[in-house]
């Protein structure tokens, strides 16, 4: 009989191993994989097990049951911490490897429970498998060291991958995944981020395939970018995060500003004329659609108009730009001392010297941002005719939405409570105002989340799929 079995077993294990490496979906299955890991991680139990089963038969035989069955218990549990559970296709390589991290995570949950009951049976297994004490005990720290090994991938996984979990949560999760209790709702509130990913992921990549043959952002004309203030269009480091790549995937043709970081709206105004000129010239286009972002669409107007390129532009699409100024610099205006003032600019001046700007002056950049300088700046810059205007906002709906953003929001607050921690909404609505951006939860959109800054995904609120629909308008109107 036991001659029968090793023989069967010789066959079951290589056709079981192979056909899970090809179809990759036994394993994947909570259901097979649970009991088979209890299996793995009790392994000295088991083969306390078949020692008594085999008592009887020939060393061979003994040896060769417990060889195969070996080999098929460490393939089991490789196997599910390299590939722990099947997935979309249409995921990303980084959303597989936290969906899988989820699925560890409860695999470590659900084994601590069964191996506490097995810790807890210690009468009952000695007894039964006349077994030592101490072989007990070697059974159970080895299963709960599989167990700790199987939690630390499925946590680092999601840990390191997730780019929902910002600094402070990683900061936070880190310190309390160690506490006994307190790290199940730790381990509980990874696995849901992981899935809200992975998700979301799914849905990017079916929305761009179903898209794939429309490319609804290929314009007429082609995208201009420009940033705000305090940053600039580096090769690696994009100030738009994930959106250009996206929009690119759709069909859209893009080019960026390459205006100073703080310079001011007359001296990067200047280079976005010459931007303009360098892509008609390059590309043969009648024209550009604009996309600019906070200071940058002042940047923008002040080109259409008093640099007289309204006739080279087809639309400009102002998000979160200060058009009526902004309370921030008033209010820094009357806390600070002129010289405290200029002694803050000749820093950011001299830092931004070494990263590129050619004529940084902080001081007039940012008192371009007062309410008086706007209302004179908007007297002086009428929108142009033939040139379609239009602007969108979002909003923080708390101080803690941006941890950057906090003090600045709550001095947002105290003249207009409707705003994204630099910006108000009324500040932000110029030509055909479309839309108010935020999050269904808590959070709300920040000054910075408008743009990507922070690379993340929230509830409600989907950043390049934002972006994708409004070129996707512009190419409607004919842009």
């Amino acid at each position: 009989m036991n001659i029968i079995i090793c023989i069967l077993l010789f066959i079951f294990v290589p056709a079981f191993i192979f056909y899970d490496l090809y179809t990759r979906k036994i394993l994947s299955s909570k259901y097979i994989a649970f009991p088979l890991l209890i299996l793995t991680n009790n392994i000295l139990l088991f083969y306390a097990f078949l020692s008594q089963y085999l008592e009887d038969s020939g060393f061979i035989l003994s040896l060769s049951l417990k060889a195969i069955s070996c080999i098929f218990l460490i393939y089991v549990w490789l196997r599910i911490q390299i590939l722990p559970v099947s997935t979309e296709e249409d995921a990303s390589a980084r959303a597989k490897i936290i969906y899988g991290g989820r699925r560890l995570l409860h695999l470590s949950l659900a084994l601590s429970i069964v191996q506490f009951f097995i810790l807890f049976g210690y009468g009952y297994f000695t007894r039964t498998l006349h077994i030592e004490q101490s072989y007990f005990i070697y059974n159970n720290i080895l299963a709960f060291a599989l167990i700790f090994l199987i939690f630390l991938n499925g946590w680092l996984r999601i840990f390191i991958l997730s780019v929902r979990l910002r600094l402070v949560r990683r900061a936070v999760v880190a310190m309390l995944i160690w506490i006994p209790i307190v790290n199940i709702a730790v381990i509980l509130y990874m696995c849901r981020i992981a899935m809200l990913e992975y998700d979301h992921s799914c849905n990017m990549t079916y929305n761009h395939n179903m898209r794939r043959e429309s490319l609804v952002c290929k314009t007429k004309y082609p995208l201009l970018l420009l940033h705000g203030v305090g940053f600039r269009d580096f090769k690696y480091v994009n100030y738009w995060g994930r959106i250009p790549k996206n929009l690119i995937k759709n069909g859209a043709t893009i080019y960026y500003g390459h205006q100073e970081a703080f310079g001011t709206i007359q001296d990067n105004a200047a280079m976005v004329r010459e931007k303009i000129i360098e892509i008609i010239q390059k590309t043969g286009c009648e024209k550009v659609n604009i996309i600019a972002h906070s200071k940058g669409g002042l940047d923008a107007r002040y080109t259409i108009s008093s640099l007289g390129m309204g006739e080279y532009v087809a639309s400009l699409t102002t998000i979160s730009t200060p058009h009526r100024g902004s309370f921030l610099v008033d209010f820094a205006n009357e806390r600070l001392s002129e010289k405290a003032y200029k002694s803050v600019a000749n820093f950011f001046d001299k830092r931004f010297l070494k990263i590129g700007d050619k004529n940084p002056d902080f001081y007039r950049a940012t008192q371009q941002f007062t309410k008086e300088y706007a209302e004179k700046f908007n007297i002086e810059n009428l929108d142009v005719e033939g040139v379609y205007y239009q602007s969108y906002m979002s909003v923080m709906k708390n101080c803690f939405s941006h941890t950057l953003l906090t003090i600045p929001y709550q001095i947002m607050c105290r003249s207009d409570k409707v705003n994204d921690g630099l910006v108000s909404l009324e500040s932000a609505k110029w030509g055909e105002f479309r839309q108010v951006f935020t999050s269904k939860r808590l959070r709300g959109i920040s000054h910075g989340d408008i743009i990507d800054l922070g690379r993340q995904d929230y509830k409600g609120f989907n950043v390049i799929e934002t972006y994708i629909n409004i070129v996707s308008e512009l190419k409607t109107k004919g842009f």
